[in-house]
């Protein structure tokens, strides 16, 4: 074998040095490309709230009305009626509608063929006619876009401008079938006069849209069918005789828009997370059984106390008030059947209650009749117009209920005996003073008032009705992030399902927050999610933790009751616990059965200062607690188990709004529910 020797300056002797080289640097090169790749699968992007395309489809004309004459040089020998024919429609596009949203806009703008053939008739000479037209517009349809399920499926509705870009026409007579020798005029062309350069009219229509391009494209496609019906209203092409045109057009759109970057974590990341400074601890506590809506047995309280609008002497409208000839049908457990005239609030079935307190306070002292009441009424106008206040009430009891007026005590006063103003306070003063501007019912009789209290402050017995609890609060889902108020200036809740459907919660500033569970499934029976809290620390880092649920509805049975007892205060106190206490030992302790759980819930109105408020809620919850607490000890009882909530003036989480004084009187309370173990 020949030998050859490469000088050590030669080309040749780096050959084998060089393809290494070369080699490392494709390596590299298709390395980078490889992770490159891998890094763009990895990245995804939020549905596009801009999209551009095009709208093609057919007009189904319908053409109504009379034309007969053409234009100034024809008319024709007989009167054309009815018409039909399809046109062609194709329009570029501009959609406007953010993702997971219901309202949005819609802008078409192109051609729109109106062409069409109306049906033959006959002239004198019974010689058929026909008449076909080429009918076009230049049309721009802006459109409010409403996707009721927020979802695909939209629908849209809006004004039509249309322009006349065409006018045309072809007219043709034929011959008499009795004739067959005789030779049919030719084919006239024109244009219609007396055509409307501009309309003005309408549509409705419906659509939906199907995505063709994944997620993982910052361009995005979809192909969206679409239906809609455009009436003759405004639809008379000519300014002369009757004609008009109804359309129903069918088609399908194109349509493109890019999506922003959706940030998504990445295991490199973890080990940054784990280690942020300050830490803090995220949990999630997910009931086992997500309560979708349970029946419950409440004993509501009834507040003592009418409330009188401004200067008014008037019972307000929104109380029900009968007349004579409905007395004999009210009945306390059917408060259903006497709806107030306004519904205000959450718990609509519970203000029905305290809305028929004269007629409740009535229908007892009919079938009680040792009983009687004093009626005091404050106003901040004087006691004798605090005094016509009560005689408003006190006349509605005698004249509807035929209460003997003698059982009746009247009198007025500037303030109430236990008023909500304070001297030293300075604040929201004008809801305090529509709290003070009220008749108070007081008495003796337990027929009339709670058993084992007394006082001015004392509620009427209360009214035990039976309705359906929509998500249940132990139906909530609570996220747990300790530390988080001092940490954090807020944090929020980006919560995934199975098939990457994202959901936004927050921004929150407390250690804890709760959701209804039915919030997060929404319709689905059962479902797996990554929960990520994205915190945003004073020092302006970012701090995003992990955590895994697996959530299920349940319906429960129908024989399942939860059983439901309010607490309720004046303003700014917890000093109700003390009346309250042998009520609570004596009526509410026998009914918890055993191994129940009972769940304390705190709240206040939305006068004051909201941490103060908060603050407020806890403590009366935990006072309602303390006692029940002791009463089962007593009793030899360590079965029961307790959970304990404040949520202070949260307006998600009040019994009712606040827009009127019952309202708020009613949200200053604490809430028992005794729920039956499983």
């Amino acid at each position: 074998m020949k030998t050859i020797n490469y000088k050590k300056e030669s080309r040749l002797a780096w050959f084998p040095y060089r393809l290494t080289v070369k080699s490392l640097i494709i390596s590299a090169l298709i390395l980078t490309g490889v992770q490159a790749s891998v890094h763009a699968q990895n990245v995804k992007y939020t549905r596009p709230s801009w999209y551009f395309g095009v709208a093609g489809g057919a007009n189904v004309n319908f053409y109504r009305g009379t034309t007969q004459m053409l234009n100034s040089a024809l008319t024709v020998p007989s009167a054309f009626y009815n018409g039909n024919g399809v046109g062609l429609f194709v329009a570029p596009l501009i959609e406007y509608h953010r993702p997971n949203t219901r309202l949005g806009l819609m802008l078409q703008f192109g051609y729109d063929g109106r062409k069409g053939k109306f049906d033959q008739v006959l002239s004198p000479c019974n010689c058929p006619e026909d008449l076909k037209t080429g009918l076009a517009y230049f049309t721009i349809e802006p459109s409010l876009r409403f996707a009721p399920f927020k979802s695909d499926f939209y629908l849209y509705a809006g004004p039509r401008f249309a322009f006349n870009t065409s006018k045309s026409f072809t007219y043709q007579q034929g011959t008499n079938p009795a004739y067959p020798l005789q030779v049919a005029d030719p084919e006239v062309k024109g244009d219609f006069s007396d055509v409307r350069n501009s309309l003005v009219s309408m549509q409705i229509g419906a659509g939906y849209d199907i995505p063709i391009s994944s997620q993982n494209k910052r361009t995005q496609f979809v192909i969206s069918p679409f239906v809609s019906f455009q009436p003759y209203f405004g639809q008379d092409p000519r300014t002369v005789e009757s004609w008009n045109l109804t359309t129903l057009r069918a088609g399908i759109a194109l349509k493109l828009g890019r999506g922003h970057v959706i940030e998504e974590p990445l295991e490199v990341l973890v080990p940054a997370i784990v280690v942020v400074e300050p830490d803090v601890q995220f949990t999630l506590n997910a009931p086992k059984n997500i309560v979708v809506e349970r029946r419950v047995r409440e004993t509501f309280p009834l507040r003592n106390y009418v409330f009188f609008n401004g200067k008014s002497t008037q019972i307000p409208d929104r109380y029900v008030l009968l007349r004579k000839d409905q007395v004999k049908d009210f009945k306390e457990e059917q408060l259903e059947v006497f709806t107030p005239k306004e519904l205000s609030g959450r718990a609509q079935r519970q203000m029905t209650v305290y809305y028929n307190v004269l007629n409740i306070l009535g229908d007892r002292m009919s079938k009680n009749p040792s009983t009687v009441v004093m009626l005091t009424g404050s106003s901040m106008e004087g006691p004798k117009v605090g005094k016509q206040m009560a005689e408003s009430v006190k006349i509605y009891l005698v004249d509807v209920f035929g209460i003997d007026g003698s059982r009746i005590s009247v009198e007025g006063r500037i303030k109430p005996k236990i008023p909500s103003e304070q001297p030293w306070g300075t604040k929201e003063l004008v809801l305090l003073r529509e709290g003070d501007n009220r008749v108070s019912i007081m008495s003796e009789s337990p027929a009339l008032m709670m058993e084992f209290q007394s006082g001015p402050d004392v509620p009427m017995k209360p009214v035990e009705i039976v309705s359906l609890q929509e998500a249940p609060l132990d139906s909530y889902v609570t996220f747990n992030a300790e530390g988080a108020e001092k940490a954090f200036t807020s944090w929020s809740l980006v919560v995934v399902d199975e098939q990457g459907q994202m959901q936004y919660f927050g921004p929150y500033t407390k250690d804890n927050a709760s959701l209804p569970g039915k919030s997060i499934l929404g319709t689905r029976p059962v479902g797996d999610y990554k929960v990520t809290m994205i915190g945003q620390t004073k020092s302006g880092k970012v701090v995003k933790k992990e955590v895994s649920a697996h959530m299920v509805l349940w319906t429960p049975p129908k024989t399942e009751e939860m059983m439901r007892f309010s607490v309720i205060y004046e303003f700014n106190n917890a000093k109700a616990i003390g009346i309250y206490d042998k009520y609570l030992t004596e009526v509410v302790i026998p009914k918890i059965p055993n191994n129940a759980k009972v769940i304390i819930h705190g709240h206040t109105d939305i006068i004051g200062e909201k941490d103060y408020n908060q603050k407020l809620s806890v403590e009366r919850a935990n006072d309602v607690r303390t006692i029940l607490e002791k009463g089962l000890a007593k009793a030899g009882r360590s079965d029961v188990k307790f959970e304990v909530y404040g949520f202070g003036e949260d307006l998600n989480m009040a019994p009712f709004d606040n827009k009127y004084p019952e309202e708020r009187f009613y949200n200053r309370t604490v809430v028992i529910d005794i729920v039956p173990a499983n």
